[in-house]
């Protein structure tokens, strides 16, 4: 198999030069193929001796078209190379309009994915997303949402590095899926079928020999004028009963083979991973899962892409002289059952095992792309530092970064702050790290430190008329759960915004202290956000409890926000002022 180019350089010019080469190849192959006609005809219509010409017209035009459909092919990549850059210049300015959301991946009900901008538009998903298959677009998202494992992160970790250092071979993976692969066929569908023992019939075994053999011998008998041509015809007629036999498997193959796109993204793909040296330990293993002990998988799966072109055009017009003269249809479901028996089992867990490879390349392009320098250590105690901490949707260039320690004696925080000072951004700044750390990458941080602990939030509660639920009503199931898994003796890290804004101030007030109180005598890490700067007082109160908080500074007209966290409660609030800016007229008291 002819081995792709991969490399990003001049790719406007490369288009150029294989799109000339394409047109020219064009006309020569038309040129061949009327070649072709014209000893087809001449075979029949004036001697036998134009059989030989017109087969050296065939191989020509077989070389033509493989040579033309590289071209293509190659094209093809150029373009997704093309398609590659492009996003990745969005994904480093953040403007990710135009990049899969996996809207559908959002779930409301789920612990955490809903509040912390992992899916949908401008969305941690968009940043992290380069698979092309649905099996492994699933898995990934699943992944994302995934139960924090420190032990599974740590391998992710470890691959992810690596594969950053490999950008050819990301892009390779990529640029072959964007430019080859189709979900047009299920591959569970083909799977099954591929895995099933196919009994070769004896029957089938000498009539596939026989056919070339004695259409050949008639073929070159008549030729010499040794027997009539009528031969050829009673040979022909003859043939129509084998072939009868086999016509409808072959016409089942043809519908349960992948398609030809699948195919080749799939060949492709094994061939540039069976070059690779990984010296990660979790890497090796995923590469060992397509190495077979005889055949390479790539070059296994280059025949049943060779079978199934075959299978594919068996009705095409330059297919039926050869297959009634010579019975090649009995040979070629001999072959595919052969293939079938001896590699279909071993191979139909291939495509699982690339979609885990789209994972890896996805979480290897964000660390090339994105990835920051920092350092992410898993401990077993009960702890949360960050330092430097920013959030990975924010450009690197505007993000302001903070320290924050959650742990030890202080394991829950009140967060106070003017509006728009910067306290859900700050929340779901801690958030959406830890699940870049469970997922392998390395936080938006210097140093995060991490305990043993699973991630809560609640933050985005809102009403469904459908489900006649409000939104105070769904924050309070939200904190059902909460305190459910918390009685189990679940260690969980909570972050909860503006807490039970859906009530009074009095009833605010005195829900939040007594929640407060209860979660203080579990094994639970957590954020309070709150506007009501009487909840600080909880600090003098309770000893787990430390009270943090944004500023903000308000001039003649403007108020201006330095988004640093800071110790203590908020001093001064700007809800007033942020009315009178937006016209709001206050009459004097």
């Amino acid at each position: 198999m002819k081995a792709f180019d991969f490399e990003t350089s001049d790719l406007a010019g490369k288009i150029s030069d294989v799109k000339s080469k394409v047109g020219s190849l064009a006309f020569i192959r038309l040129a061949i193929f009327i070649g072709m006609g014209i000893s087809f005809v001449l075979t029949f219509s004036q001697s036998l001796l134009w059989f030989f010409p017109l087969i050296a017209a065939s191989a020509l035009f077989v070389i033509s078209v493989q040579r033309y459909n590289f071209l293509k092919d190659q094209e093809a990549i150029y373009l997704a190379l093309t398609s590659i850059l492009n996003n990745a210049e969005k994904r480093n300015s953040r403007t990710l309009q135009g990049i899969d959301p996996g809207a559908e991946f959002q779930d409301k009900n789920h612990p955490f994915a809903n509040d912390l901008d992992l899916f949908g538009d401008h969305s941690l998903f968009q940043l992290v997303n380069h698979t092309v298959s649905k099996g492994a677009k699933v898995k990934l998202a699943e992944n994302m949402k995934a139960p924090f494992d420190s032990q599974k992160a740590i391998l992710f970790q470890e691959a992810s590095a690596e594969l950053g250092d490999h950008p050819t071979f990301l892009r390779a993976m990529e640029s072959i899926g964007k430019a080859f692969y189709s979900d047009e066929k299920s591959n569970k569908n083909w799977q099954q079928w591929l895995d099933e023992k196919k009994p070769v019939s004896t029957f089938n075994t000498i009539f596939a020999f026989l056919g070339p053999l004695g259409g050949l011998s008639i073929i070159v008998f008549v030729a010499l004028g040794i027997i009539p041509a009528a031969f050829l015809g009673l040979w022909i007629l003859l043939g129509l009963i084998p072939l009868g036999l086999v016509f409808q498997p072959l016409k089942k193959a043809s519908e349960k083979l992948p398609s030809r796109q699948q195919l080749k993204a799939f060949t492709t793909w094994l061939v540039v991973l069976e070059k690779m040296n990984f010296s990660s330990d979790f890497l090796k293993e995923k590469q060992s899962l397509i190495l077979t002990e005889s055949e390479s998988a790539s070059h296994l799966f280059h025949q049943l892409d060779r079978l199934g072109l075959w299978i594919d055009n068996r009705l095409n017009i330059l297919y039926i002289p050869f297959n009634l003269l010579l019975w090649t249809d009995l040979f070629l479901y001999r072959k595919l059952q052969l293939w079938m028996n001896h590699h279909g089992h071993e191979l139909s867990r291939i495509p699982e095992v690339l979609e885990d490879w789209e994972i890896l390349v996805s979480l290897g392009s964000f660390e090339y792309e994105l990835g920051s320098s920092g350092n992410i250590t898993w401990t077993e105690d009960s702890i949360l530092t960050a330092e430097a901490i920013a959030h990975p949707l924010l450009k690197p260039d505007t993000a302001i970064a903070n320290d924050f320690s959650l742990g030890d004696q202080k394991r829950f925080i009140l967060l106070t702050g003017a509006n728009m000072s910067g306290k859900t951004t700050f929340m779901r700044t801690l958030g959406i790290n830890c699940v870049m750390a469970n997922m392998g990458l390395k936080p938006f941080a210097k140093n995060l430190l991490l305990g043993q602990f699973q991630l809560y939030t609640s933050m985005r509660n809102t009403d469904n008329l459908g489900e006649s639920v409000s939104s105070f009503y769904a924050e309070l199931s939200r904190i059902h759960q909460l305190i459910e898994r918390l009685e189990k003796g679940e260690a969980i890290f909570f972050l909860l915004d503006e807490i039970l804004k859906g009530t009074n101030t009095e009833d605010r007030i005195a829900g939040s202290e007594a929640l407060v109180r209860q979660v203080a005598k579990t094994k639970a890490l957590g954020i309070v956000s709150t506007h009501d700067i009487e909840l600080s007082a909880l600090e003098e109160k309770i000893d787990t409890v430390e009270n943090r908080s944004f500023h903000s500074e308000i001039l003649d007209n403007t108020i201006n926000f330095d988004y640093k966290l800071k110790a203590g409660a908020c001093p001064s609030f700007n809800a007033h002022k942020l009315m009178e800016l937006m016209g709001i007229r206050f009459q004097d008291q």
